[in-house]
């Protein structure tokens, strides 16, 4: 299990998945779980696995999408300008190599640049340059070359080009986009772990589109789901860094699982946050509870869908979560995933029914 992880965050982890490119991620969601498999029209992918029950449906969720950055405009000396895709902090770019995604999946490498600091004055170089005093070089000599010998256009896709590695501790990983490909591989291998245990419900394992420009893709595939239940699996960000108060530490690597009560978007279910939290200790999972100031995921748009829908996120703690390099701790990742394999197999139509039990 764990090398299954491992392999399949690597090959997540450098896929081309900016918001609204989510094409190669998609792929190898179908590749991994093939059966049963269908879209939305927004281009959410939903796998479907049904247990001797038939019922109730349980929504594994987790979002393709990374952020990026989309191509603006190009000058007329060959330099691309671009905009953000998602909530990007401009301090973390400059120098930084990128891979611009064209419209037939051709990809060119280029670098973040900003006027050289040797052409700053002394008060300049004390200011964080923003994005639109940046630019990609792709080494073109002009707008030309840029269309014509690159393939390179205006509203192309442009992501980090990072790495994924194994670090001297080799339980932790650096990676690009591990928000969200951490949760979409513990849906992928979650699924494959479900198919040879069996489970009493029928689960719809959802690759959604679009989460970091506004959980675009969860409304539309709540809609084709429409679930009794939903878990949702998120790359939760670390708040171990130095300077951090240690009493209000919820999401540290190597601690366990990060099991949401709230954040700045949603108040999860307590009752089914409640049974996970048995679950973990039941099955001697490490885990942490998070009561977050900030941040948000799909649940939001998820737990709204109808009448409602009792809603969890389970979350592997990240460090640097919206740059171009992240470090996650495995011990955490497969934490996760005994934890949602776990609780699948005890979601029946009684234990479902159970978490909005209202009155008696």
């Amino acid at each position: 299990m764990k090398k299954t992880g491992i392999n399949l965050l690597k090959k997540l982890s450098q896929a081309h998945g900016a918001s609204g490119f989510e094409h190669a991620v998609r792929d190898i969601f179908v590749a991994e779980l093939g059966g049963n498999l269908k879209t939305d029209k927004s281009g959410c992918v939903i796998s479907e696995e049904t247990g001797p029950g038939g019922s109730p449906r349980i929504m594994l969720e987790a979002h393709m999408d990374e952020v990026g950055f989309m191509v603006q405009s190009i000058t007329k000396d060959g330099f691309i300008k671009f905009i953000p895709v998602g909530g990007l902090w401009s301090q973390t770019l400059l120098t930084q190599r990128v891979r611009i995604l064209n419209h037939d999946r051709h990809e060119t490498i280029g670098v973040i640049g900003s006027k050289p600091v040797h052409f700053l004055g002394k008060e300049d170089r004390r200011k964080v340059v923003e994005i639109e005093d940046m630019y990609i070089d792709i080494g073109a000599e002009d707008k030309d070359e840029v269309t014509e010998r690159f393939g390179v256009n205006v509203g192309d896709s442009i992501v980090p080009d990072s790495d994924f590695i194994q670090l001297k501790n080799s339980q932790l990983l650096i990676g690009k986009a591990f928000d969200n490909r951490v949760g979409v591989a513990l849906a992928i291998q979650a699924t494959q772990e479900l198919r040879k245990v069996g489970h009493p419900n029928l689960v719809s394992t959802v690759g959604t589109v679009q989460e970091e420009v506004g959980l675009r893709g969860a409304e539309t595939a709540v809609d084709a789901v429409a679930p009794d239940a939903a878990i949702i699996l998120e790359g939760s960000p670390a708040d171990d860094f130095p300077g951090s108060n240690v009493s209000e530490q919820q999401a540290i690597p190597g601690k366990g699982v990060q099991i949401r009560f709230m954040d700045a978007s949603a108040i999860l279910n307590r009752p089914f946050s409640r049974l996970a939290i048995e679950v973990a200790e039941e099955c001697s999972i490490p885990y942490q509870v998070a009561v977050r100031k900030s941040g948000g995921t799909n649940a939001k748009a998820i737990q709204s869908h109808g009448i409602g829908v009792p809603t969890i996120v389970l979350g592997v703690p990240t460090r640097y979560i919206h740059t171009p390099n992240s470090i996650i701790n495995l011990e955490d990742y497969l934490a996760t995933l005994r934890l949602t394999i776990e609780i699948i197999k005890r979601l029946d139509t009684s234990t479902v029914e159970s978490f909005t039990s209202y009155f008696g």
